[in-house]
């Protein structure tokens, strides 16, 4: 019996004795099969394979991120926040072993998880019982789970406080479930937003985009992108990060608003003529 992990998005399954036939993440018009087909691995392959390691950065105080070389999967940046007297791994990564259990306990250990849609749920039962935590998921998501566990705890409505000041934030999007975090102690208590990419830094670190696929280029509609908005006008953030490790470092709130306004025009015809 094995937990699968497809190989293309990083997403464990529960144990089987076969492969699975697909990837249900994968085979979903947000996400694709592999040009080169479905392919399956283990943890305990990539451990024992020697490739792979964790680096656990710092990049301000109480915050960390945390990555797998060479990149697997979609190669996202899981983030570890250490906050007063709670510590949360917002979106997780395929690989980990030993020695992250090691540095992660260093720095006072997991107390839960938090996802932002179902393209980082990668070995999250994995990470949640090395550190004995509960994952937090939105119940518009519950569908895509791909390795069910009693650690998982389906919230509802459009806001869960975690913690004071840790506040896990539905918005859509993306995803049904798509959510962000709004961490308001961050940035010297001017507020840090984690986006996945629910909300994602493009290349011009000074703009974001929203996209129901970002793989295959699927567009959100503009009324989407507006409620979307109108969410986060509302809450308390000066920097940005996303599942990219891009950041928006100072006006992120601002940024956010004039990147809707870029999106809604462009999608209306208003913004140019080509």
């Amino acid at each position: 019996m094995n937990n699968y992990i497809c190989q293309t998005c990083g997403v464990q399954y529960e144990n089987s004795i076969e492969k699975p036939k697909e990837c249900k993440i994968c085979g979903e018009e947000r996400q694709y099969i592999s040009s080169n087909g479905q392919t399956w691995t283990t943890l305990e392959s990539m451990i024992k394979d020697g490739t792979y390691k964790n680096t656990i950065n710092f990049e301000e105080e109480g915050l960390y991120s945390i990555t797998t070389s060479p990149s697997f999967g979609i190669g996202q940046t899981a983030y570890f926040i250490k906050d007063k007297n709670f510590n949360l791994l917002w979106d997780c990564i395929s690989y980990i072993d030993e020695n992250t259990i090691r540095e992660i306990e260093a720095l006072g250990g997991i107390d839960a998880l938090a996802l932002s849609h179902p393209h980082y749920y990668s070995s999250q039962v994995e990470w949640a019982e090395a550190f004995n935590a509960p994952i937090y998921i939105h119940e518009d998501d519950k569908e895509w789970i791909t390795r069910p566990s009693e650690r998982i705890v389906f919230w509802s409505g459009e806001s869960l406080e975690l913690e004071e000041g840790i506040i896990i934030q539905r918005v859509g999007g993306h995803y049904k479930g798509g959510s962000i975090l709004e961490w308001k102690n961050g940035g010297n208590e001017s507020g840090i937003l984690l986006t996945g990419d629910i909300i994602r830094v493009v290349a011009d670190r000074q703009w974001v985009s929203f996209m129901y696929s970002y793989a295959n280029f699927i567009p959100l509609p503009g009324s989407t992108v507006e409620r979307i908005s109108t969410r986060v006008i509302e809450l308390k953030f000066t920097r940005l990060y996303d599942a990219f490790h891009r950041i928006i470092k100072e006006e992120a709130r601002q940024r956010v608003q004039k990147s809707a306004t870029r999106y809604i025009e462009a999608l209306n015809g208003t913004r140019f003529n080509t």
